[in-house]
């Protein structure tokens, strides 16, 4: 009797610890796998857009989320993904880039290469397991590269644009309590000074691992980003990617 009161004490001290520190500190860390289909195109002027025809493409977004007790302070979330794509069009126009013209007809070689990073500050107004409602602010870092190529004669341009884009963000979710199914809508969007991007997911998850020590939550979802920028390090692009993704979180 004494050795299994002993027992439960030394288990109680041992994992209450860990329950404090998830109280005071907790952490969030998910990758994503994205089946995303490209639609737009780019130039290097407001009045030369082309739309380019782009295969389907898998690309990864990796986050961490660090949330705390501190009162009036933000939580911070880190979020990189990448926006990859390639294709061939048949010009139906001519298209000037990088001092090249390429006629119509050309069949053309595309290719964006694109990343984005977002630093997000938010607080959260609801926090339960029921519904949590998270507001705040999205600095989105763009770094991308534009490369295009005439597929018979090699004649090829590229050009590199990067800036930091200030957009709103909200999250929300709700859950289906004794079942580990929840549900959450995810966003950023900015409207400004011609520029129109907004980055967007809906997802259903679901948690077969929870413990004092960790959570593991499987994430299955749609996102929508559209980057519609107008003279960007002299870019100017009208690009869209949406797409299924799945996913997996960790909460320690």
């Amino acid at each position: 009797m004494k050795k299994r009161v002993l027992a439960a004490v030394m288990g109680s001290l041992f994992l209450a610890p860990v329950a404090k520190a998830d109280m005071l500190l907790g952490i969030y860390a998910g990758a994503q796998g994205w089946n995303t289909s490209t639609s737009g195109g780019f130039s290097e002027s407001s009045t030369g857009n082309a739309t380019f025809n782009f295969d389907d493409e898998t690309n990864t977004s990796f986050y961490v989320a660090l949330e705390h007790f501190v009162p009036l302070v933000p939580n911070v979330k880190l979020n990189y993904t990448s926006l990859d794509s390639n294709g061939v069009t048949d010009l139906q126009a001519s298209f000037e880039f990088d001092g090249n013209t390429y006629e119509e007809n050309t069949s053309l070689l595309t290719e964006t290469n694109i990343d984005t990073t977002d630093i997000i500050l938010y607080y959260e107004i609801f926090d339960n397991d029921l519904v949590s409602f998270d507001i705040g602010l999205n600095g989105k870092y763009i770094d991308g590269t534009l490369y295009v190529e005439d597929a018979d004669s090699g004649e090829n341009g590229e050009v590199s644009f990067k800036g930091v884009i200030p957009m709103a963000y909200s999250r929300v979710q709700v859950g289906l309590p004794f079942t580990g199914l929840s549900a959450y809508a995810e966003g950023s969007y900015l409207s400004f000074d011609d520029h129109k991007v907004s980055d967007f997911q809906v997802a259903v998850t679901y948690s077969f691992v929870e413990n004092l020590a960790i959570d593991m939550t499987l994430q299955v979802g749609y996102r929508d980003i559209t980057v519609d920028i107008e003279d960007l390090d002299n870019v100017y692009a009208d690009l869209g990617y949406d797409g299924v993704f799945a996913g997996l979180e960790i909460h320690f």
